[in-house]
């Protein structure tokens, strides 16, 4: 038995061979070919709309991805440039220590006059003048042992005493804590996140949890959260620059604490604390 092409109105009329064709069943089956090729047709053309449909949706949600990522690496760059100016202005206003003149020293006059000696007859000297043994000496008077070298040049002695009293007092550890404890704004090498910007976005986007409260009232936009990179990388004194909505705000100041040690910054090859500002944006699918 060869195939039959249900598409082929023949097979109808071997159906119908002999019989009334004035019956509706006739005029139904004639037809059934047409209305399958245009079942098909709408079908097809159906499945063409909506896959391009779906194809436009993830472009565009692609793009619209892209755009949001831009305007935070925007956002960021302008707040990073807003630090940096605050800081100029800061260190404008910081006076600069005043170095006193090098005082100079007078110069010391000696206080020794060497005279020399004149001869002249026992009876002309005087008795007070007169060289006294040892057994004449005054029972009072102490005498050392030690031999002590005395000074020639007085001016020698003096400027050693002035160098040692302007001296100045060893202050490192101090200065290095003083640096340790200040905060700043812009440094030399930025604290990084351990990736980069692309891997703190794509962490931030698996860590958020969207606040019920703000996703049943539509609410969303963007919150920036300040906070302090510490020189082992932790994160401190997370604080709210630029709110939305209070369930908002508090979960970005929690998925900010909840972010893993970063690279810290470093000025003049020291690590530092490094003041951070992280926009944290809040968007309803």
């Amino acid at each position: 038995m060869s195939k039959i092409d249900l598409y082929d109105p023949k097979w109808i009329e071997m159906v119908f061979e002999g019989k009334n064709k004035e019956y509706g069943a006739y005029k139904l089956r004639r037809g059934t070919s047409s209305r399958n090729i245009k079942a098909l047709l709408i079908l097809l053309i159906a499945a063409a709309i909506i896959g391009g449909y779906l194809v436009y949706k993830i472009q565009a949600d692609k793009a619209a991805a892209e755009r949001a990522a831009y305007m935070e690496q925007l956002e960021l760059s302008k707040l990073q440039e807003q630090a940096k100016k605050e800081q100029k202005k800061e260190e404008k206003k910081v006076e600069k220590p005043k170095i006193e003149p090098i005082k100079e020293l007078p110069q010391v006059r000696e206080t020794q006059k060497f005279t020399a000696p004149v001869i002249k007859k026992d009876e002309l000297v005087k008795e007070e003048n007169q060289l006294k043994a040892m057994d004449e000496l005054d029972a009072n008077t102490a005498v050392g042992t030690k031999d002590q070298e005395g000074t020639k040049d007085r001016t020698i002695e003096a400027a050693r005493e002035a160098v040692v009293e302007a001296a100045p007092v060893e202050v490192k550890e101090e200065v290095k804590q003083e640096v340790t404890q200040k905060i700043f704004d812009v440094v030399e090498q930025q604290p990084q996140f351990p990736g980069g910007q692309g891997a703190l976005l794509s962490w931030l986007g698996q860590n958020i949890h969207y606040p019920p409260v703000a996703e049943e009232n539509g609410i969303q936009g963007r919150v920036v959260v300040s906070f302090v990179v510490e020189p082992d990388g932790s994160i401190s004194n997370v604080q709210v620059v630029r709110g939305v909505d209070p369930s908002l705000d508090k979960e970005a100041v929690r998925v900010t604490k909840a972010m893993p040690k970063w690279q810290p910054g470093k000025q003049n090859g020291q690590a530092v604390r490094v003041k951070y500002n992280l926009p944290v944006t809040f968007k309803l699918q």
